[in-house]
């Protein structure tokens, strides 16, 4: 059953409110809500961000946001930019991986076009020894998101890695089909809104399959990324790993830049491997934007803080 068909409470009932008139909030209210989650807007910003990580014991991926992009050349500028992250990664010898967004480099215009891109920059970081995760979308671009990685990967580029988002249905399918390739997956709920007859819609349900799914990668051998900032998910990962006797080469822990720094640091403590997504770029406000729209219960946290003060 959709949760969209049970009484909403008044707290639901503001978020959403705030999500759907993001659109007309002051940009320097939205600029402020999203300054502990995105670094700056230049390379240099998310640069001294993932300094600060490295000297917390944290390694981490760094993103240039942007995504849907229509025209050759937006997509030509978004992959040269991430050539410059690669640059700035080894210049300053960060321990820091690249993420990037498929529709970025050119998907939507042509998928040659963006295989050519995308294969430059693993390439390029497998020269310097680096690790470039191939980000999921939402679900239009999945089969053609896993396709072409599946072609790098038979073109013998290893150095790279998917995310599988535990929300969608086809989730666990789709990891057995990666199996043979030994994918490094980077585990997630998913934040795209999609219809229910492909994505599980509640909170319990969605947590069991995130379950189900980080079984099925440990026991097939598989590097699991698990990204989630759910205590539930949070500790039942932990126990696994421990009651399993998992080699900590075997997964790392992931977090978003700005969230649940205290989780995150005591997760360090206990000596799991922690990485953290740094974002940075111009499209901080469309950024910013589309992810407090698809999450009302954090806009209207954000706008309650605003408000107070906080």
């Amino acid at each position: 059953m959709s949760a969209s068909i049970y009484p909403m409470s008044p707290s639901s009932i503001f978020n959403e409110l705030v999500a759907k008139t993001l659109p007309f909030v002051p940009k320097p209210i939205v600029r402020w809500a999203s300054k502990p989650y995105v670094a700056g807007e230049l390379i240099d910003d998310a640069a001294n961000m993932v300094r600060q990580l490295n000297a917390q014991g944290v390694v981490a991926t760094i993103d240039c946001l942007g995504e849907f992009v229509t025209q050759r050349s937006q997509a030509v500028e978004a992959t040269q930019m991430s050539h410059s992250i690669l640059e700035a990664i080894q210049k300053s010898s960060l321990k820091s991986g690249l993420s990037v967004k498929l529709t970025s480099l050119g998907l939507d215009i042509d998928d040659e076009f963006c295989y050519a891109n995308v294969r430059s920059l693993v390439e390029r970081a497998r020269e310097i020894d680096r690790f470039v995760r191939i980000d999921m979308e939402n679900s239009p671009y999945t089969t053609r998101t896993l396709n072409l990685y599946r072609r790098l990967k038979n073109e013998k580029l290893d150095n790279l890695g998917v995310v599988i988002q535990a929300y969608m249905r086809r989730s666990e399918d789709d990891i057995r089909s990666l199996t043979p390739f030994k994918t490094p997956v980077r585990l997630c709920k998913g934040i795209y809104r999609e219809d229910e007859s492909i994505a599980f819609k509640g909170r319990t349900e969605v947590q069991e399959n995130f379950k189900k799914l980080l079984v099925i990668l440990f026991e097939s051998g598989m590097h699991a990324a698990i990204a989630t900032h759910d205590d539930v998910l949070l500790d039942f990962a932990r126990e696994h790993i421990a009651k399993h006797s998992i080699d900590k080469s075997r997964y790392e822990f992931q977090m978003l830049l700005g969230v649940r720094e205290q989780k995150r640091a005591e997760i360090v403590r206990e000596g799991h491997r922690v990485r953290v997504y740094v974002p940075f770029g111009k499209d901080w406000y469309g950024y910013s934007l589309r992810r407090l729209k698809e999450n009302p219960e954090v806009a209207g946290h954000i706008i309650r803080a605003f408000f107070r003060g906080e």
